[in-house]
């Protein structure tokens, strides 16, 4: 998108954000609760309280109470006055070119949002025409940490980290993961949510012990309905816990249908690290795919 072109004259920025879960009671605004999107909401409202209706996050994918973030991204649609509020030339060089940094913007939402740093827009940028920061994506990446009784218990990292107390097998966790890669109906790790679907592509699902000893999972799909990473988490430690096999997880995902054979893991151990799009001229085909496919 050209910088002086918007609906009326506005323009959509990019945002990609950071968070520590722990304080938060989520992604999404609630009444009395502090969120991630409510914080930053609420910072932006603050920066152009002079100028129009307070902006709205629209974000790639809504995490829950206690997960991180590392590569969060969201958008964000300023009306004409916000955006030239943003650009109007500096009172040291008033004759000079228009601002186009947004790094101002930057530090001012953050300074607002989270002055002790829980939360921070690392980055933003003018969108590309066509983005949809929920409906562009072509996948999700996460990683969840856990450190077993192979693993030693570093401090520093024990809100990030599930520790669990006895050895787990990483070689039949990775086999179980394998069991639940592709297209699929995930009803069986996924909290029910009235007019969503639970058929999602599981492009990747694998374990690796870290040179540090703990364990991670990396998973990747083209998106992840409510609670499914955690529930998928949760039954491959089952796996490695030895107490069913691998060609289990096969048999439960066919199921579709909630179960008690496994935990859903605890959300600290989860981040969401990575959100991926298609090349600038695919974004708006995409997003209007997406859409289809969610309705």
């Amino acid at each position: 998108m050209d910088e002086t072109v918007g609906s009326e004259g506005g323009v959509r920025l990019r945002l990609d954000i950071a968070y520590d879960g722990a304080a938060f009671s989520g992604w999404a605004r609630q009444p009395g609760l502090r969120t991630v999107q409510g914080a930053l909401e609420t910072a932006l409202a603050t920066v152009f309280t002079r100028w129009g209706e307070p902006p709205q996050l629209t974000v790639a994918g809504r995490t829950d109470a206690g997960v991180h973030a590392t590569g969060q991204v969201a958008h964000v649609d300023l009306g004409a006055e916000q955006w030239a509020a943003l650009t109007r030339p500096r009172r040291s060089a008033p004759d000079g070119p228009p601002r186009t940094s947004l790094d101002g913007l930057v530090k001012r939402v953050n300074g607002v949002a989270a002055p002790e740093g829980d939360v921070v827009v690392t980055r933003a940028s003018v969108a590309p025409d066509g983005f949809d920061a929920r409906f562009s994506p072509l996948w999700r990446r996460y990683e969840y940490r856990v450190a077993d009784a192979d693993a030693p218990r570093d401090p520093r990292r024990r809100g990030h980290t599930l520790w669990h107390a006895t050895r787990l097998d990483p070689a039949a966790m990775e086999r179980g993961a394998l069991r639940l890669l592709g297209l699929h109906d995930f009803a069986t790790f996924c909290k029910p949510r009235e007019g969503a679907t639970t058929i999602r592509t599981l492009q990747e699902f694998r374990w690796d012990r870290e040179p540090d000893g703990v364990l991670v999972a990396r998973l990747q799909a083209d998106a992840f309905c409510h609670s499914m990473v955690r529930a998928m988490v949760g039954a491959t430690i089952a796996v490695g816990e030895g107490r069913f096999g691998p060609e289990r997880l096969e048999e439960l995902r066919t199921a579709q249908a909630r179960t008690s054979a496994f935990k859903t893991a605890p959300a600290k151990g989860l981040t969401l690290t990575e959100v991926g799009y298609p090349p600038d001229d695919e974004l708006a085909a995409r997003a209007e795919q997406t859409r289809a496919r969610r309705s």
